[in-house]
């Protein structure tokens, strides 16, 4: 349990530093595709050889969890472009919704009146998080990280899979290789030159991604997906720290007592499945 909790914390501080890593790539005017590229670049030069003993029936697992890591991580990178980070973090809390919406489409799952209760402090939360009176791009922002929410949602479903079929650390290299076969597609798509501005920042971005997925994978081994998923909402409150102190941002009494009310609704949402 000590390491499990362990592995909870490191996701926890990695997670919210990679997003402040992103966000300083981006002000200083690197392209988020590009960002995104040399994020899974780094990570392949450095682990690619510790892969071994797989199997290819994991490779349509494998493909769609690289396709929606790339699109979840650029998406990410691009609202961070043109957002706040102590505003953007969290709407991670909607994550639930979107696995219960899922569930009442696919599997006829009729929501009880405690996930509505969670769902509605959930919407409670955003009202003190979000100005609906500010401009386009900050709404953009918002319905960018929607999607990279859905994309990461997803996304850890297929990840739970691989690790039970090949365990932790071959998922873990699996996902580099996935993500940056698609990443690249991306850079290619959005015609931006992989021009690499920042070494310093973009090695440090390297890092945290590795270290948060890695411990991501390590949890989702050890414990029930659904479960991390509500503990990790607890970066949120770290992220509305950093965005307040590393990017200025205002109104952080405001956006605290948003995220704890958002973090409760997700956790009892979760919980409640």
């Amino acid at each position: 349990m000590i390491i499990t909790s362990l592995g909870i914390f490191v996701r926890i501080l990695s997670n919210s530093y990679l997003n402040v890593f992103q966000k300083i790539l981006t002000n200083k005017g690197q392209k988020s595709s590009v960002v995104n590229f040399y994020t899974y670049a780094g990570l392949c030069i450095l682990c690619i050889w510790f892969l071994k003993d797989i199997t290819t029936m994991i490779i349509p697992f494998v493909l769609i969890m690289g396709l929606l890591g790339a699109l979840g991580n650029y998406f990410i990178i691009k609202a961070l472009s043109i957002g706040e980070l102590s505003t953007l973090a969290p709407i991670n809390s909607y994550k639930p919704i979107v696995a219960m919406l899922f569930g009442v489409i696919f599997l006829k799952e009729i929501p009880s009146i405690l996930a509505l209760f969670a769902i509605l402090l959930i919407i409670i939360g955003t009202y003190f998080i979000l100005d609906i009176n500010n401009k386009k791009t900050y709404k953009l922002a918002i319905l960018y990280r929607i999607i990279a929410l859905i994309c990461s949602g997803t996304e850890a479903v297929f990840i739970k899979k691989i690790i039970l079929i090949c365990g932790t650390l071959n998922c873990f290299i699996l996902w580099v290789l996935s993500g940056l076969l698609f990443s690249s597609i991306l850079v290619i798509l959005s015609k931006h030159k992989p021009i690499l501005k920042d070494y310093k920042y973009q090695f440090l971005l390297i890092l945290a991604v590795g270290i948060m997925q890695y411990s991501t994978n390590f949890v989702f081994a050890r414990m029930n997906v659904s479960y991390a998923l509500a503990l990790f909402q607890l970066s949120t409150l770290l992220s509305v720290f950093l965005g307040v102190n590393i990017f200025h941002e205002k109104n952080l009494k405001r956006k605290l007592i948003g995220s704890i009310i958002m973090i409760c609704g997700a956790i009892i949402l979760i919980l409640n499945k």
